[in-house]
């Protein structure tokens, strides 16, 4: 039998760098995943061998520098990271969602001064839309930005930054009223601005402070952080594509490929806990035969691996969806919910058939349990995707009464 979450159709180039990915996953990542999170420790050189993967421009346009890849093999790529360590997924997604606004919404001198760095991994991205005091009310936004001359000054307080030290360049969305009447609508009068900085922590340049990393239950390794705004100078041709206003709009793209990619993450967590489960089944023995051949752990198996199937299935049809040019809000919705769903579930049976052994830190599924919790709120939690798919299914199946 062919191993679980296969994808038909692929391309000889496709499957080339999926194989690639995978064997770097198994020898560069595995092996060190669990020590490196228990150190909470920045795995450099696992980003270093993506860098030099070309990884980090893997959906960058070719005259970018960059791979010129679709969703679709992005996605499959960040499956198989995420099975190694899904920090370092997350290390990747912030940068490639910047990478992609700044492609689909950049100006020109934007796209060339920004995107060749970034595919060569020179630059790394950082995505800033949260707030202390947000949630998922993301039009209660109170960071602004105020026109003075040829700049903006930015002010507030910006959360959950992944990236927020190592990245060289953040995509911040402030309210921006310059233009924009009172009583214009708050999706209308926000901005996105691009915002260079120097890596590290503290005063990364005047007016802006990291103060440092965030204590986390799990998804370690990776820098998550704040972002404080006081004073920020921000020159105006660094708003994303040269028009205020525009910034909802563009982080709602960025946010529904993050959704599949966060799909993509639960996938290759589940993966990994599958695997897991099935490898110690076959080598604890009980009442004298392994546990595997006990009917109930046989039934746990079963539909573990079958979540992870559906999962991947609708990962995989969500990314198509959007790499077709079609609108996949529906689709990326219902392939988060799922999969970070499922994810939960199939991690917690690997939890459960290691038994006692599976709250111990020497076996990786302990790791595996204290991450899987992040995918359950990460680019919208499970009741915001239940907001989105029920609002476009209304929209679909309108009553004609």
């Amino acid at each position: 039998m062919a191993r679980l979450a296969q994808t038909a159709g692929l391309t000889d180039i496709q499957q080339e760098i999926l194989s690639t990915v995978r064997d770097f996953v198994d020898k560069e990542i595995i092996p060190v995943a669990t020590e490196l999170e228990h150190r909470d420790e920045y795995p450099q050189a696992i980003v270093d061998g993506l860098k030099e993967l070309g990884l980090f421009g893997l959906m960058i346009p070719e005259e970018y520098g960059g791979l010129g890849e679709s969703l679709l093999t992005y996605a499959l790529c960040v499956e198989e990271i995420a099975r190694g360590w899904m920090s370092v997924s997350g290390i990747i997604n912030t940068h490639f969602i910047v990478a992609y606004m700044l492609k689909q919404h950049g100006t020109q001198e934007q796209k060339d001064h920004f995107l060749p760095r970034m595919a060569a991994g020179d630059i790394r991205g950082a995505f800033s839309m949260s707030e202390p005091g947000l949630g998922s009310d993301v039009s209660a936004i109170t960071s602004k930005a105020v026109k003075d001359g040829d700049e903006y000054v930015l002010n507030g307080q910006k959360m959950w930054l992944t990236n927020g030290g190592t990245s060289s360049l953040v995509a911040v969305l402030v309210r921006s009223d310059e233009g924009h009447p009172e009583g214009t609508a708050p999706h209308r009068s926000m901005t996105t601005f691009l915002v260079e900085k120097e890596p590290g922590f503290g005063e990364v340049r005047p007016g802006l402070t990291i103060p440092g990393k965030i204590d986390k239950m799990g998804y370690k390794g990776v820098d998550t952080t704040e972002l404080i705004m006081d004073g920020l100078r921000v020159p105006a041709d660094r708003v994303l594509g040269g028009t205020t206003g525009r910034g909802f709009y563009q982080m709602m793209d960025g946010v529904e490929v993050g959704r599949v990619n966060v799909a993509a993450r639960g996938c290759g967590v589940a993966q990994r806990a599958f695997e897991l489960g099935v490898q110690y089944a076959q080598q604890r023995h009980t009442f004298g035969k392994a546990i595997a051949q006990h009917q109930a752990i046989q039934f746990k198996l079963a539909e573990m691996a079958t979540k992870v199937e559906a999962a991947h299935a609708m990962m995989v049809n969500a990314a198509r969806k959007k790499d077709s040019g079609e609108r996949n809000d529906l689709e990326a919705g219902m392939a988060k919910y799922l999969a970070s769903e499922y994810c939960k579930e199939v991690v917690e049976d690997a939890f459960r058939i290691h038994g006692g052994y599976g709250f111990s830190k020497e076996y990786e599924i302990e790791r595996l349990y204290r991450e899987a919790p992040m995918l359950l709120i990460g680019e919208g939690t499970a009741e915001i995707q239940k907001m989105i798919i029920g609002r476009r299914l209304l929209e679909e199946y309108r009553f004609q009464g």
